[in-house]
């Protein structure tokens, strides 16, 4: 009696101190990669200034610092494109971009993906689904990305759509799929719901305005 108590107080603890010790980690990964960037910058500048090598070493013990400057220029470029002069300049910059051979193919596509993504206007990942994968009668979240086009919507024949769906529990990777528009069913939570689902492995149910009380897990009956 006195194990079983001491094993559920174990994993009670467990269950405290483990999402917040990912939270952590994962914060102090974004922070160190931030960091990396912004001092790859300066010694790469170091090339053109010399002695910036000395100011690397000097800013390196401050922590923080690299993702406090990266974010500020990231929103300082923001602020730059967002009016006709810094969009010529963007144009510019795309142009040359695209003229190297090795690099056109690799910036093209992410650009373009990341353009699907962040964009205000597109509907990638904007609505999560119920599809059947990997057969019938297997059902799996999936996330709607689009419609197909060009060359592949000239085969298909009937009205589809563009979905991705996720591994557990690790969503960054998964499978893209063409499905029948007919054979997705379309779910009212919302992506955060959906992913939430997908990474505790069904563990964490969205709950509805119009769903059923949680039976506590010592009234449920074993299978």
């Amino acid at each position: 009696m006195k194990q079983r108590s001491f094993k559920q107080y174990f994993i009670t603890g467990l269950l405290v101190w483990l999402p917040m010790g990912i939270t952590v980690w994962v914060l102090n990964w974004l922070v160190g990669l931030l960091d990396g960037i912004f001092l790859a910058v300066l010694l790469a500048a170091d090339t053109l200034i010399p002695g910036m090598h000395k100011v690397a070493e000097l800013l390196r013990g401050v922590p923080g610092l690299g993702v406090m400057l990266v974010a500020l220029v990231i929103f300082a470029t923001g602020v730059f494109v967002a009016n006709m002069f810094g969009q010529w300049w963007l144009r510019q910059w795309d142009s040359l971009m695209n003229r190297i051979p090795v690099v056109r193919s690799i910036y093209t596509s992410v650009k373009q993906v990341a353009d699907t993504l962040f964009s205000g206007s597109g509907n990638a990942f904007s609505k999560a689904l119920l599809v059947q994968y990997p057969r019938q009668g297997s059902w799996t979240i999936a996330f709607l990305t689009g419609t197909p086009g060009g060359e592949v919507a000239k085969h298909l024949g009937q009205p589809m759509v563009s979905v991705y769906v996720p591994t557990t529990p690790n969503p960054t990777s998964g499978f893209f799929l063409m499905m029948p528009k007919a054979d997705v069913i379309e779910l009212e939570m919302s992506v955060d719901d959906a992913l939430k689902y997908i990474i505790s492995m069904g563990v964490v149910v969205p709950v509805g305005p119009d769903a059923l009380p949680v039976v506590p897990a010592a009234t449920q009956p074993s299978l």
